[in-house]
């Protein structure tokens, strides 16, 4: 049996591998444009801004070892230039003799993965504008880099890569500011956690432009200036594309293999492509989302890889494993934050009118009184009825990663909120508490879907609370150091004795700092009497940081430390 792998990083890398350990006997051979194979593409803006000095640590093999270890035929800087799928043959360009030769196979591989998305922009093709979607890539930018350490960078796009890419510049000694088209970092994570997210840049002295579009470029000097949509000009020595990737499907669609509505490559549950004879992995394809159910990408290393061993699996004891999707979960550092998401964040729920519930809790990453303990925000997003876990999003300094993790599991086997409440996690002191901010989501989820609470969130809360009574249950000192426009403080202690400061005939609206309070003062409310009543859901700080970076009210706000 011969196989062809198209594309050898992370997917076609591994298919290869678990290839030879399921079969000593079979042909492998692997093509790759580049220059470099199974190299670690998260690490490569880390490489860029010094945190990972050695560059040989970017490579989990070599063509040689990888040749040596699993006997498979390697062949770099040969880009495969067309699929003859009748013939069951690839041709092949050798990109540094110009040889163009055929090769036949018995099943092919594809992980062409995913390509940055390069506009059109007058100027673009200037020197000093870069995308950053391999190692020769990184050589270019880092380079540059270190010609202008003290100078200028301009990242374009707040995704993922972009957001690290502004960090690592910086911490190079770049001056950095970041442009998003968008209202918002981090598209896969909804605005709540976006808005902490904007605050914690810019406290870090990123100058950060959203609703921003780029019209084009022009040389200046040594450096290059980037023509905003608003009509400024910024001048800066190195340019970043950040603003996107889409699936390379050429070769596919050149062979006449479906492309789904997603524009990837359409597999199977068992990752066969249109023609049975052809497999695909990685950026390149698309498949059934497991909680929409609709056609999606998904651009993460980790899928890739578990895709690259199931497709073995398949091709050597015919398709004896589905693939499941994935609910994309991912995770990145962005300065002193840390950021992770699963699921299927609310905006996406709303636009595919997928009914959702949606609670916001902020808890300590462990227990209070043992040192270091810092806040953490997870959003969950669940099922009115079953409860079952839709999204989870996560944004905090310490342990960020272990919570998601335990989230993701949730939500990858359909689990519900419950599942949450009951969590039995390890716990001493410098780790977490007696109740894990899990738990605590989980506890708050539940009391909203069994009614024990009704929750009004930011963006609502302005337009419903017009003509309501809004009760602040923080400290006078709390309540002094800011405070949403129109509130009463009555602290949460005093509540009891001064119920008769409270109008029965109207709606009322509470809050407090993080939620609990407001929780407490709710459930006091209820029991008094009181029937129109609701909790800010995440409390004044996730109204606050939402308010500034929507700019509602954000002269008058004052944030509360």
């Amino acid at each position: 049996m011969k196989y062809i792998i198209v594309g050898a990083v992370a997917g076609g890398a591994s298919t290869a591998a678990r290839l030879r350990r399921l079969d000593e006997n079979a042909e492998i051979v692997i093509f790759e444009k580049g220059a470099y194979i199974s190299y670690a593409n998260c690490g490569l803006p880390y490489y860029i801004g010094d945190i990972i000095q050695d560059r040989n640590k970017l490579f989990v093999q070599t063509a040689a070892n990888f040749n040596k270890r699993f006997n498979v035929d390697v062949r770099i800087m040969t880009e495969v230039i067309n699929i003859n799928p009748s013939k069951k043959t690839i041709t092949a360009r050798n990109q540094q003799t110009g040889e163009i030769f055929d090769e036949g196979y018995d099943k092919l591989v594809l992980a062409p993965g995913a390509e940055p998305v390069r506009p059109p922009l007058p100027g673009i093709g200037l020197e000093g504008i870069f995308t950053l979607r391999n190692v020769t890539d990184t050589d270019f930018i880092k380079s540059y880099v270190q010609k202008y350490a003290s100078g200028k960078a301009v990242v374009i796009g707040a995704g993922f890569i972009g957001l690290e890419m502004a960090e690592n510049l910086q911490h190079s000694g770049l001056n950095v500011s970041i442009i998003e088209m968008g209202k918002q970092v981090l598209a896969p994570i909804d605005f709540p956690l976006a808005a902490l997210v904007q605050q914690h840049i810019r406290s870090k002295g990123v100058d950060l432009r959203l609703n921003t579009s780029v019209n084009g470029f022009k040389k200046e000097d040594s450096g290059i200036k980037v023509l905003l949509s608003n009509g400024e000009e910024l001048y800066t020595n190195i340019v970043i594309l950040s603003i996107g990737v889409k699936p390379d499907t050429k070769l596919a669609a050149n062979a006449g293999l479906k492309l789904g509505p997603a524009k990837g490559i359409l597999v199977n549950e068992y990752l066969q492509t249109s023609d049975p004879d052809i497999y695909a992995v990685g950026d390149a394809i698309e498949f059934l989302n497991p909680i929409t159910g609709l056609s999606s990408n998904t651009y993460l290393a980790g899928p890739a890889n578990k895709q690259g061993r199931i497709c073995a699996n398949n091709l050597v004891m015919g398709n004896v494993q589905q693939y499941n999707g994935s609910i994309n979960t991912a995770i990145v550092k962005v300065f002193d934050m840390t950021v992770a998401t699963a699921g299927v964040p609310v905006k996406q729920l709303k636009n595919n009118n997928i009914e959702y519930i949606a609670s916001t809790t902020h808890s300590g990453s462990h227990a209070g009184y043992f040192p270091g303990a810092t806040q953490m925000s997870i959003q969950l997003a669940f099922a009115p009825k079953s409860g079952r876990l839709l999204s989870a999003q996560v944004a905090g300094y310490n342990g960020v990663d272990k919570r998601m993790d335990i989230l993701a599991s949730v939500i990858q086997r359909g689990g519900s909120i419950y599942e949450l409440t009951e969590l039995e996690h390890a716990y001493a002191p410098p780790f977490s508490s007696a109740k894990d901010p899990v738990n605590i989501a989980g506890f708050v989820a539940e009391n909203i879907l069994q009614e024990q609470m009704n929750v009004v969130y930011w963006d609502e809360f302005k337009e419903k609370a017009t003509d309501a009574f809004i009760l602040d249950v923080r400290t006078h000192k709390e309540f002094e150091a800011g405070s949403i426009e129109g509130a009463t403080n009555i602290p949460l202690d005093e509540l009891r004795s001064r119920l008769e400061e409270l109008p029965k005939g109207k709606a009322i609206y509470i809050y407090c700092q993080v939620g609990l309070r407001g929780y407490l003062a709710y459930r006091i409310l209820k029991q008094k009497g009181f029937v129109d009543i609701y909790n800010l859901s995440g409390g004044y700080k996730l109204w606050n940081a939402c308010a500034a970076e929507h700019q509602i009210n954000a002269p008058k706000i004052k944030a509360f430390v």
